[in-house]
């Protein structure tokens, strides 16, 4: 086997939103735990012992919530910032073994295994080790030459977890067929179940007939990206790792309240919120906005009257200024905003994003002032220090009844000072 090959490792943690919780309270790694989305409205992680009660993925939670409580299933609402940094923690682990590390989700990452010494398969068992010995996360590993097979491979590593102890090498052409005769179209990386159901009507019903399919054929049929997935299940690697997340063509910010709004007053702090984050993220990937797109709606379902409504701002010129751009979405507000709805739901939509220094202006167009750049700069080290909403506009809230409802919340045991882990002494 030639070490010039390229070679990838999925490395995924299992059940991590569960996980997560489960690393401060030891005495629930044996129960069964869910984590509900954004408002405690529905299942978005499962544990295996929750999946073997039959709950599935986006159960909604006040359906199944008596059931949860009669077979000892714990819940949680989601603890973004547990998450966000026990990632991270997981994520440096990784970096520290692997020359370059793509990191594709919040608990999944790709690494380049390309000329690493062999067994690769013990050294994926080091980086299981390691990552659990450092930062508590159980993870399952994918090898293969390209990273569908990889992201294959890991498939097969909760599959056949007992067998494999959470790795599998996936370069050898027998283990190759072997598992791609027992996979699914649909469990392809890639492939969904939209696609999955057409393929199945041609015929072509698990990973192997795929790879077997004529890839100039499903170019034709299903387009350019599918016709990648089938060469890479062949072992042509067609995507490569990307080290640095691209940038965002469109940053957009919306959330579902955890109450409904009535007043304008409310819906101001909620929009001012909104794009407080929306442009963080803007400076955080050193873009400017020059448009941006502001909505709001009330919900869809129930019984109340109806109302959606959305205007587009346009900022005297491209900034990353959260000022200038809150009191922008203010004006903007006042011209969709009608009394007697009850609203369910806001959104800020940054667009025609420009890199600073990537465009020129017109002449005697004005531009971002030097002291509001050295204000922003300011204000991302404070919150960066400090945490993310220290210091903030003044139209932003402290404590919002609108704000997402997490009344199962765990502790930030990581990220907060006054919720630290304690010790009694016995």
């Amino acid at each position: 086997m030639s070490l010039d090959r390229p070679t990838y490792a999925l490395i995924d943690c299992n059940s991590f939103y569960c996980s997560c919780e489960r690393l401060f309270r030891p005495e629930l790694r044996t129960v069964p735990v869910v984590v509900l989305s954004n408002n405690d409205g529905c299942v978005i992680a499962r544990t295996p012992e929750a999946k073997a009660f039959g709950i599935k993925m986006g159960d909604p939670y006040f359906k199944i919530r008596d059931s949860l409580r009669a077979n000892g299933v714990v819940a949680f609402s989601s603890n973004y910032e547990l998450y966000g940094d026990i990632s991270t923690r997981v994520q440096q682990t990784i970096e520290s073994m692997v020359p370059r590390v793509e990191v594709y989700s919040i608990d999944e990452s790709f690494a380049d295994l390309t000329g690493l010494p062999e067994p690769l398969g013990e050294f994926a068992r080091s980086i299981q080790a390691r990552v659990k010995q450092w930062t508590g996360m159980p993870v399952g590993i994918g090898i293969g030459h390209t990273k569908t097979l990889a992201k294959a491979a890991q498939h097969a590593s909760k599959l056949y977890k007992d067998r494999t102890g959470g790795v599998v090498d996936l370069r050898a052409d027998h283990a190759v067929e072997w598992l791609l005769k027992r996979m699914a179209t649909q469990e392809v990386w890639g492939v969904g179940r939209r696609i999955s159901a057409h393929l199945e009507s041609e015929g072509i019903t698990d990973a192997w007939q795929l790879a077997n399919t004529n890839a100039k054929t499903i170019r034709q049929r299903y387009g350019v990206v599918l016709e990648r997935t089938v060469r890479e299940l062949t072992g042509e690697p067609c995507i490569e790792l990307q080290e640095a997340e691209p940038d965002r063509q469109a940053i957009c910010t919306s959330r579902m309240f955890g109450e409904r709004v009535t007043t304008i007053e409310a819906m101001r702090e909620a929009v001012a919120t909104y794009m407080h984050r929306a442009t963080q993220k803007l400076r955080k990937q050193s873009s400017l906005t020059a448009v941006f797109r502001l909505a709001i709606r009330t919900s869809p379902f129930g019984d109340g009257p109806k109302y959606a409504n959305s205007v587009t701002c346009h900022p005297p010129y491209p900034t990353d200024d959260v000022l200038l751009l809150t009191n922008a979405a203010m004006e903007g507000l006042a011209v969709i905003w009608r009394d007697g709805f009850r609203y369910s739901k806001a959104e800020i939509l940054l667009m025609d994003l420009r890199k600073r220094g990537e465009f020129t202006g017109d002449l005697f167009a004005q531009s971002q002032p030097a002291k509001t750049d050295e204000l922003m700069t300011v204000l991302d080290r404070i919150n960066g220090k400090f945490g993310k909403n220290t210091l903030h506009s003044a139209r932003m809230p402290v404590n919002a009844a609108w704000g997402m409802k997490r009344e199962m919340m765990s502790r930030s045991y990581t990220t907060s000072i006054n919720q630290l882990m304690r010790f009694q002494a016995v």
